[in-house]
């Protein structure tokens, strides 16, 4: 630009130079090397523009192929982000066929195909076309290598959502060898974890996702919490036992489900006395609704003791549906059934659920009532049931 401007001032000031002279013809003499050259002034000026001209076209000529390749990549880029919001408008509106199909086409011409092949590759998913999806993914690596991670967390996240366990496993172990400790591959890795139930590979990991991964807190709590739960039930003996109790974060120790499952596991490996004992000392310090039931599921060695122990603390929580429950258990155990047929319809007729029933459909049988127990156990079938059962229509004799 700036160049032909300057040919346009030189013109301008030649042609008034020349208009100038014509009234007088000067006279130029130039001696080189032994050669003469003689010319009028007019002559010289028109040398020189003409030389200007040429020098100015031989250099629009050089450039012609680089302007040309400019203005036709600026048309393919136009197309191209033409093409790609189309497909983006396509798949918006659930055109996902056509919307993919504009998205490949885009990455042909795009400077950058990478979003273009993520973008197709989600419309293929959305479809339901695995094979084609993971192509349009190759090809996003293939066209960007530096990209690599952003393709196989996509990748990985796809496979999640397709339920595809095994393939998202060995998608984000192979991002893992290229990038440690990356925070959404640690999130992504989490979660599948979780998914298949897979507790000890979820606690290798959960000192890391604890530094590293992008988790929201309550969701941190709640995988930490359900690996711990499953170590407690699954230790071997008491020693196992007391490490893995060891283990939990004092600070989950509030959530009502780590407590119960170390008691339940104390039962499971034959520490009953010691539960009962651990269990009075909990309750006395913070009154949980499933401890105090557990109370009346521990066989402690005096349960004559154990059972007043449970009507001492009615006389503070009288009214308390799982204390009733719990002391009715243990005056089954101790052969007091009048007393413990008062406490469970008690129970019944403060809160009424499947376990109350159960319990006094199964006091019923043991004191000969049949009728009587066969009615409890229907109605806690129908709390149960998502909907009332249909009575069997009695068959005619005949």
């Amino acid at each position: 630009m700036k160049f032909g401007i300057i040919v346009i001032v030189v013109l301008i000031a030649a042609a008034l130079g020349t208009s100038y002279l014509l009234g007088s013809d000067g006279y130029v003499v130039i001696s080189f090397r032994g050669y003469l050259i003689e010319m009028s002034v007019t002559v010289l000026v028109g040398f020189f523009i003409a030389f200007v001209l040429a020098v100015w076209l031989i250099r629009r000529i050089v450039q012609a192929p680089r302007r040309l390749g400019e203005a036709a990549g600026r048309y393919r880029a136009a197309r191209s982000g033409q093409k790609l919001t189309r497909g983006m408008i396509e798949v918006a509106e659930g055109n996902l066929a056509r919307g993919e199909k504009l998205l490949a086409r885009a990455a042909s011409t795009s400077d950058s195909p990478l979003f273009n092949y993520l973008q197709a590759a989600r419309a293929a998913h959305l479809q339901g076309r695995d094979e084609r999806r993971d192509e349009w993914l190759r090809l996003a690596y293939r066209e960007t290598p530096e990209a690599a991670n952003a393709v196989l967390l996509t990748q990985a996240e796809f496979q999640l959502e397709r339920g595809q366990h095994e393939q998202a496993l060995a998608t984000l172990r192979r991002l893992e060898e290229d990038s440690k400790d990356h925070a959404h591959a640690l999130a992504l890795m989490g979660r599948l974890y979780f998914r298949l139930e897979d507790w000890d590979s979820l606690g290798e990991i959960l000192p890391r996702l604890g530094k590293n991964a992008r988790l929201d807190p309550g969701t941190l709590d709640e995988w930490t919490t359900r690996v711990h739960v499953e170590a407690l039930e699954n230790a071997a003996d008491v020693e196992a036992l007391d490490a893995a109790w060891k283990a939990v974060p004092r600070k989950l120790r509030t959530d009502v489900s780590l407590p119960e499952a170390y008691f339940r596991a104390l039962m499971r490996v034959g520490a009953h006395d010691r539960a009962e004992k651990e269990l009075t000392s909990a309750l006395k310090s913070d009154w949980r609704g499933p401890l105090v039931r557990l109370f009346g599921l521990v066989e402690a060695t005096d349960t004559t003791k154990q059972l007043k122990k449970a009507e001492g603390w009615l006389k503070d929580h009288g009214e308390d549906p799982d204390l009733l429950l719990a002391a009715s258990r243990l005056c089954l155990r101790n052969e007091l059934w009048g007393k413990a047929r008062s406490y469970i319809e008690t129970v019944i007729g403060l809160r009424p659920t499947p376990e109350a029933y159960r319990e006094y459909g199964a006091l019923l049988a043991q004191m000969g009532e049949a009728d009587a127990a066969a009615d409890a156990y229907r109605d806690g079938l129908g709390m149960v049931a998502a909907k009332p059962l249909p009575a069997i229509p009695h068959i005619d004799a005949d």
